[in-house]
């Protein structure tokens, strides 16, 4: 799968939703570069090839099963391209985080070679007393 447009982009954050590995790396380039929201170096945490992204992003669904990107949008302008969205997603403890944030995408050949994402500094949503 290649991203052309931003159909595409938007197909990618409907794969992301449905926690669907597969159909997710399959637009990511083998030689690629995910660099997290958080870490301690100036980029994040950086992750490189499939099977690292892979991985992280899967860690995601682990610690926050309901992860979802909510109102996603998108652009391409050459190779590169944008992506908006909210996250969404709550904690095994029950604490819940809801931020705006974003993708920057470098692509080669209709593939992702890099993704960057920021998100919102927003802090989390404490669990509901009971």
């Amino acid at each position: 799968m290649t991203v052309s447009n931003a159909t595409d982009l938007s197909d990618l954050f409907d794969a992301f939703n449905r926690h669907d590995i597969e159909g997710i790396m399959r637009f990511f380039d083998d030689a690629c570069t995910f660099d997290a929201i958080g870490g301690a170096e100036v980029y994040g945490t950086r992750f490189q090839g499939k099977d690292a992204i892979a991985a992280a992003f899967t860690g995601v669904w682990t610690a926050m099963p309901d992860a979802q990107w909510a109102d996603h949008t998108h652009f391409l302008a050459g190779d590169r391209g944008v992506s908006e969205w909210t996250f969404k997603g709550t904690a095994k403890d029950g604490s819940r985080v809801e931020a705006q944030g974003c993708d920057l995408f470098t692509l080669q050949g209709g593939k992702i070679v890099r993704k960057q994402a920021f998100r919102k500094n927003r802090p989390v949503i404490p669990a509901a007393a009971a």
